[in-house]
């Protein structure tokens, strides 16, 4: 950006935004790079809302533990994996996140990403870093890293927690796979690691749309809740046999595919898959924001 870019202070700018620019300003100049994505990252996570999130998501295994654990597993109907907690509550992971996948993650994904340029921009903070030399193009990269570091985290809360509840409420041991075949408690916490792998790679592209949305307008607020909307919207689309020809090219397809983790051996086509499908969300929408934000007007 050439010094002719350079904002000018409003005269009737409060002090408190003067300030707080001034901070964001004299940030990004000593962090640029690898270290501008660690300053991102703790921004994010130094936020009680983030913690809001993760602790909501938490909340999700071990309600779902208790509830079983208070009615011996109930009638048989729910989610998947359900009916197989009693017996082996490393299954509290598997079912809290087919419980967690249609809203509660996307709608996690969703506050992040769509509050990544947005909220910079309704805060004031905007043209103050892009004034150093972090650039409109590594900002937006950064902003997406930060965006799928969080699409993991949140993803391995859920399996985290629900592992440690339910091996505090019920038996663990070997498990049953979707084959047949039965592995050891090693092996299955691994495939549910493996498995959290695969639902924060299925949320990028969700992720990659966000931030699109997120350059589009200064209300953070907007951009959330536009971003959750799609993804129930595309959720809500998958279902309709009327557009079943639309389904493979919804970044929700493959969504609930992780369960090939749990075969044996390992059905990897699924994954594969979902990894084209997102790269392509990713590709595509990465290329809106570049080509929206590289000429957004940060002055106004």
């Amino acid at each position: 950006m050439s010094s002719a870019d350079t904002p000018t202070p409003h005269p009737d700018a409060p002090e408190a935004s003067s300030a707080a620019a001034g901070a964001a300003a004299r940030r990004p100049r000593r962090a640029v790079g690898f270290g501008f994505l660690l300053s991102e990252l703790a921004t994010l996570f130094r936020r009680p809302r983030t913690w809001a999130m993760l602790a909501a998501l938490a909340a999700v295994p071990v309600l779902i533990a208790v509830a079983v654990r208070l009615t011996d597993g109930g009638d048989g109907r729910g989610p998947a994996f359900l009916g197989s907690i009693t017996q082996n509550g490393l299954f509290v992971g598997f079912t809290a996140l087919v419980v967690s996948i249609p809203l509660f993650l996307p709608l996690t994904v969703g506050v992040v990403a769509g509050d990544s340029i947005a909220g910079e921009a309704n805060s004031a903070t905007l043209r103050y870093l892009l004034v150093s030399p972090v650039g409109r193009i590594r900002l937006l990269v950064v902003k997406f890293a930060a965006a799928v570091v969080f699409c993991l985290v949140a993803t391995l809360v859920v399996v985290i927690v629900g592992t440690l509840i339910g091996w505090a409420l019920f038996p663990v041991g070997p498990v049953t796979l979707l084959s047949g075949a039965t592995v050891g408690v090693g092996e299955a916490l691994g495939r549910s690691l493996l498995i959290a792998l695969f639902v924060a790679l299925s949320l990028t592209g969700l992720a990659a749309i966000g931030l699109f949305i997120s350059t589009l307008t200064d209300a953070p607020v907007g951009a959330m809740a536009a971003t959750v909307v799609l993804s129930i919207a595309a959720q809500v689309v998958g279902q309709l046999s009327q557009l079943e020809w639309l389904h493979p090219w919804l970044f929700t397809y493959h969504w609930l595919d992780f369960a090939d983790l749990l075969r044996q051996p390992i059905d990897w086509s699924s994954f594969g898959a979902n990894a084209l499908l997102q790269l392509a969300y990713v590709a595509v929408f990465g290329a809106l924001a570049y080509g929206r934000f590289t000429t957004k007007d940060v002055l106004s």
